[in-house]
């Protein structure tokens, strides 16, 4: 059996930045997509966002795939927050999101950062913060050089 642990720092928003999680949802949505994550045996240490988007802390296994598990926890959240009329309006994730992988010393920073998200956005809107993590980690660069 290997033994494998790969942390993920995971962040998507609403479809056009819809401020459309109200605190009543929030608490729902996080738990739903904990229980379906657990089911298909996909590990979310910590979850926590805004308004407009997520934050999560993931642990992969050796067999997982990245492109799958999110589009394990966005297409079955979205698909459960509208079967069950949860919001007035169709609820949607954007397409895109951030994956960034975490050292093992810095779990708990990222914890902590995920964990003070409404006080966080005090400060900084979800597209200023978007920005600054497509900055930081190099992502902005990458799709220069690829052209796009």
């Amino acid at each position: 059996m290997p033994y494998v642990k790969v942390w993920i720092h995971l962040i998507w928003s609403t479809k056009n930045r819809k401020k459309i999680i109200t605190k009543e949802l929030k608490f729902k949505l996080y738990d739903h997509i904990r229980a379906n994550a657990s089911d298909k045996k996909i590990y979310v240490d910590h979850i926590d966002g805004a308004e407009d988007h997520i934050h999560m802390l993931i642990s992969m296994k050796a067999d997982d795939s990245l492109s799958k598990i999110v589009q394990l926890i966005k297409g079955e959240s979205s698909f459960w927050v509208n079967k069950n009329k949860m919001t007035e309006s169709k609820f949607e994730w954007q397409e895109e999101y951030i994956a960034i992988s975490v050292s093992e010393s810095i779990v708990p920073k990222v914890r902590e950062y995920i964990k003070n998200q409404e006080e966080h956005h005090k400060k900084r809107t979800f597209q200023e913060e978007f920005e600054i993590f497509l900055d930081k980690y190099g992502f902005k660069a990458l799709a220069a050089k690829a052209g796009v």
